[in-house]
């Protein structure tokens, strides 16, 4: 017998992933790419959902349901900043109940009623508003409640699908490769980079040619085929279920996160011993026969280490292992990092409303053909893409030289660039902004807020780069929150990712109601109009970038002080010695 248990760890996956029915699994017959390509497919397909909504959204709302400049922005962000939430519910679901497929295939079914619903409500005559020819929309018919109730119902249950796709699908995807095998382990550093690249391929048909669709054909076909698409998809996903390593739900992370807080502050008064060895903790053989990981106390936020000091009281709120306050600890760790990235991500908001109204002031034709807005929103995409392919084929190889990290530069030096490429890409925009109301007041055109005899392609820089940023800041972003967050609580650390996007939804609908109300204020014109000719938004563009520059000055003084949790697959090896060490004294 003694002989077989290397060939078992050869042979079986060492990470704690087991089959749909609890059994370990073999590490050449599940996972790697091979499992990750039916995951790939989803998110390239749900990703053509989402921006085929999100990115033609403002001009549905002010076109057809005849809504203003700041409402229709605002409906946007918030639902969009919704959808960046839910993910904290989907993240909880999984990890402390049904696991992240089970959590996955529930809510992909919501997911998909929802748009079917949507795709329904842009369709059938009687859920839409009629159709109107007058040249000013404050003269159409407005949208009944019952059609706005159907509308936004169909758009908020998608977004609570989207709460328990968003967190699991892109952590499934990176169960699949073994961190203790350094082969998988070599892949999985490319994962995000490729996963990025990949589902941008939906984000690019859905900026381009979906958004077409949906201008000059109609809205019916420009959602359902999204929908058609998204469906499909939930099927490949499911085919690829024999191939798929999964993780064991391991409980609630907030409930053992709360159980760590609640105990540091009830021993407050204890003193924490010298020697970690006084501290409470289970034995090695526990965790390895749950498939868990052990974490050495640290000296960092040394106030929850009280949680694990021995008192007498072995209640579950009095006393938490070390290796749970050290899970609580990476958690809480990275939580500066995430309000750091609210700012951003509230640039970004930016695409797919603002950016885009500009953009309806333009000529967009080229001969006959009329270009569509939102599809403008492209060519962020394309950007991204080959910024990605840039960065991990040439980028990486090249710092890789300079400083041996395996990834050419950390991650929190990847969002720093991307943070600084923000600043770049709002002081272009509020340029831009300048010149197109300078042109548009030489021609007479603020007061009727027509065409500017501008191509609009003025606007594609603030694009382009909004794109090479995400390439840095966004790939960074997620990675980071799933490569720091403890291995029980991965989906967790990936709502992280998710929920910054959404806080900066809100605070974009925030900010652009705020700003709108106080430059109105006392009579003045205000920066935010329906009419954009006669607004001010390279004011308000400019108010962006000395925003940016403070979150970027807090964000160098955040990483400063923030330390890395240790490589998981050092700190395996480590147990797995002590353990044999033990074993073969006893």
């Amino acid at each position: 017998m003694a002989e077989e248990a290397p060939l078992a760890l050869d042979e079986y996956t060492q990470d704690g992933t087991v089959d749909l029915r609890g059994n370990p699994v073999l590490r050449s017959k599940r996972g790697g790419w091979t499992a990750c390509w039916f995951v790939v497919v989803y998110e390239v397909f749900e990703r053509m959902a989402y921006y085929g909504i999100s990115s033609n959204m403002i001009i549905y709302l002010t076109e057809k349901l005849r809504q203003g400049t700041v409402t229709s922005a605002n409906n946007v962000t918030n639902w969009a900043g919704t959808i960046w939430m839910t993910p904290i519910l989907g993240a909880y679901v999984a990890d402390a109940h049904l696991g992240r497929y089970w959590t996955f295939v529930i809510a992909s079914i919501i997911y998909i009623s929802g748009m079917s619903l949507l795709t329904l409500s842009v369709s059938v005559s009687s859920l839409k508003p009629p159709r109107c020819l007058e040249a000013d929309l404050e003269n159409c018919k407005k949208a009944s409640t019952l059609q706005l109730a159907v509308f936004y119902g169909s758009l908020y249950t998608l977004a609570v699908g989207t709460g328990g796709t968003k967190p699991n699908i892109s952590t499934i995807g990176a169960d699949q490769f073994d961190d203790f095998d350094p082969k998988e382990k070599a892949h999985k550093l490319s994962f995000f980079n490729w996963w990025m690249f990949s589902i941008f391929i939906g984000t690019l048909f859905a900026n381009t040619v979906l958004v077409y669709i949906q201008d000059n054909v109609g809205w019916s076909l420009g959602y359902g085929l999204p929908t058609t698409g998204l469906a499909i998809s939930i099927v490949i996903f499911l085919a690829g279920t024999p191939f798929y390593r999964h993780k064991v739900p391991s409980g609630s992370p907030l409930t053992r996160m709360a159980k760590v807080i609640v105990a540091a502050i009830r021993k407050s008064h204890v003193s924490v011993p010298n020697d970690p060895k006084e501290l409470y903790e289970l034995d090695l053989e526990e965790y390895t026969r749950k498939g868990k990981f052990r974490i050495d106390s640290t000296p960092t936020l040394r106030f929850l280490t009280k949680a694990s000091v021995k008192t007498g009281s072995t209640s579950a709120w009095m006393l938490c292992s070390v290796t749970q306050v050290e899970e609580t600890k990476q958690m809480l760790r990275m939580i500066p990092i995430l309000v750091a990235t609210f700012v951003p991500s509230t640039m970004g908001a930016q695409i797919n409303t603002l950016f885009i109204k500009q953009g309806t002031t333009l000529n967009r034709s080229i001969g006959s053909f009329k270009i569509p807005p939102a599809s403008l929103a492209g060519f962020v995409t394309i950007s991204m893409l080959i910024s990605v392919v840039l960065y991990d084929r040439y980028f990486v190889k090249i710092m890789r030289r300079w400083t041996k990290i395996p990834r050419g530069i950390t991650l929190l030096q990847r969002m720093g660039i991307g943070l600084v490429f923000h600043i770049i890409i709002m002081i272009i925009a509020s340029l831009t902004e300048r010149y197109r109301l300078r042109v548009a007041k030489e021609h007479g055109l603020v007061e009727n807020g027509g065409q500017v005899p501008l191509t609009i392609f003025i606007l594609i820089p603030q694009f382009v780069l909004m794109g090479t940023a995400d390439a840095f800041l966004e790939v960074a972003k997620i990675e980071f929150f799933y490569d720091q967050a403890p291995e029980s609580m991965k989906s967790l650390g990936t709502s992280y990712a998710m929920t910054t996007l959404g806080v900066g939804n809100f605070l974009s609908s925030f900010l652009l109601s705020t700003v709108s109300d106080i430059t109105k204020a006392h009579g003045h014109h205000g920066w935010i109009l329906n009419n954009i000719n006669a607004s001010h938004l390279d004011y308000y563009y400019a108010f962006f970038v000395i925003l940016s520059i403070l979150n970027l000055i807090f964000f160098l003084i955040v990483i400063k002080f923030y330390v890395y949790k240790a490589e998981i697959s050092d700190s395996i090896k480590v147990l797995t010695e002590e353990l044999q060490r033990q074993q073969s004294r006893s």
